[in-house]
């Protein structure tokens, strides 16, 4: 009986041992990020920003800047994430280098404990250091932005990094292992450094923002439904019935309209890209934010984040349960 049990786990030991390395992974991302400069993705984010600004040419006609934005998407991408597949595939103990790309990938986690940050400088009323401490997490332009401004950039940002954080990462690995996990989180990484929402990539950074909207499609959903879960009926049925944007903010839109609804508060709304004021809808019928609306939110992230790693627990633990039944019925 029970070495019928042992040899079922042996010869699901990959199912296992994927789920250990992936749960490492993440609690050390969580307690031990790497610095922001020291990152991977980060320097590939320099080096993304380094190519548009030679083959991004403004006085190219459209569909020349379509086609030098999926040229470039190519030539960064497929290098790098063949170089780093055959290095897994080749590896003598592949889960090493699972468990390395993984934690590379999950660094963003860390912007919690930037978003605590902010909230303890707004406290404060030190919006210079919520600036500064903010200016490296986004796309956008915080030079000028009021404590309101300010609050709705940090909420936005941490209901929306878990998608391409803790979530995709899970749901990749599981569904495609390594090599979807990485080209998937360099594939967003390139749509927030050429974001189509900014006139300056609003043709070069097409092809990347719908192929990011495609591929991060299911994580969204997924995530979305961890948000609703805490706020009620009507944040349900907000999953039935999307809020539609009118500008290329992808499917974070979403993800921001459950979170206003579940804080009470107002999201959204115009934002600066280079110094150009951009469109974008506000959602949500409540006040506008302030820094007690942080910890909040903190919260509402902390927990559905919570719910996503006790699965990586629970569904294997359950799965050899199921095993252990099976091997003594």
């Amino acid at each position: 009986m029970l070495p019928d049990f042992t040899q079922l786990l042996a010869n699901e030991s990959p199912l296992y041992q994927g789920a250990l390395t992936l749960l490492v992974a993440i609690v050390l991302a969580k307690l031990a990020p790497l610095p922001r400069e020291a990152q991977a993705f980060y320097w590939f984010s320099l080096l993304a920003k380094s190519l548009a600004a030679k083959v991004n040419r403004r006085h190219r006609t459209a569909s020349q800047q379509v086609t030098a934005g999926i040229m470039a998407t190519i030539l960064l991408v497929l290098p790098f994430w063949l170089i780093a597949t055959f290095l897994v595939e080749l590896a003598a103990f592949p889960w090493f280098f699972e468990f390395i790309i993984l934690y590379l990938c999950l660094c963003d986690e860390q912007f919690h404990k930037v978003a605590e940050e902010v909230a303890q400088a707004l406290k404060r009323d030190d919006k210079t250091s919520a600036r500064r401490l903010l200016t490296p997490w986004m796309y956008r332009d915080t030079q000028e932005l009021s404590e309101i401004g300010l609050v709705k950039a940090t909420i936005e940002r941490l209901v929306t990094s878990p998608v391409y954080g803790s979530v995709a990462t899970i749901l990749f690995f599981t569904l495609g292992g390594i090599p979807l996990v990485l080209g998937a989180r360099m594939i967003k990484q390139l749509e927030y450094c050429w974001p189509s929402l900014n006139p300056r990539f609003s043709n070069f950074g097409r092809p990347v923002y719908y192929l990011s909207y495609g591929l991060y499609y299911l994580p969204t959903l997924c995530w979305n439904f961890s948000l609703a879960i805490q706020a009620g009926p009507k944040a349900l049925l907000m999953l039935l019935r999307p809020k539609k944007s009118l500008y290329r903010v992808n499917n974070h839109l979403p993800s921001c309209e459950i979170a206003a609804h579940a804080l009470n508060i107002e999201l959204g709304g115009p934002i600066k890209m280079n110094g150009t004021k951009i469109r974008v809808e506000t959602i949500g019928d409540g006040p506008k934010p302030n820094a007690d609306n942080l910890k909040p939110a903190l919260t509402l992230v902390s927990t559905a984040i919570n719910i996503w790693v006790l699965s990586v627990i629970v569904i294997p633990a359950m799965w050899a349960t199921l095993r252990y039944l099976q091997s003594v019925s």
